[in-house]
């Protein structure tokens, strides 16, 4: 396999953050995700996000995520795309961002 062809195995697409909570159970400060993808429906996360983020004004906002991992259970939740993001000088995560409106679930490539 060829290292697009790698790649294109990934599933990334554009969702739309519905809903965050904190992830109370979880063992380092995470969010719960609620997330709509379009035609794909919604999916659920778990994200590290609590160093940049507050759940009000992760509401809304536009992300990628890679939706054909599989589903991982995080300290009792079902999280079921990864949302991306990149880390800061300190490593904490800070999310890709989409510049303008496209389709939910609107393939990455």
């Amino acid at each position: 396999m060829t290292p697009l062809d790698a790649f294109h195995t990934l599933d990334l697409r554009v969702g739309r953050i519905l809903r965050a909570v904190r992830h109370e159970r979880a063992r380092k400060p995470a969010y719960k995700l609620w997330l709509d993808f379009g035609p794909l429906g919604e999916r659920t996360s778990s994200a590290q996000l609590q160093a940049h983020y507050v759940p009000e004004e992760l509401a809304g906002r536009l992300v990628v995520a890679a939706v054909n991992l599989g589903a991982r259970n995080i300290a009792g939740f079902t999280s079921e795309v990864l949302v991306l993001g990149v880390p800061s000088d300190a490593g904490e995560v800070v999310l890709l961002a989409v510049e303008r409106e496209v389709p939910l679930g609107g393939r990455v490539y």
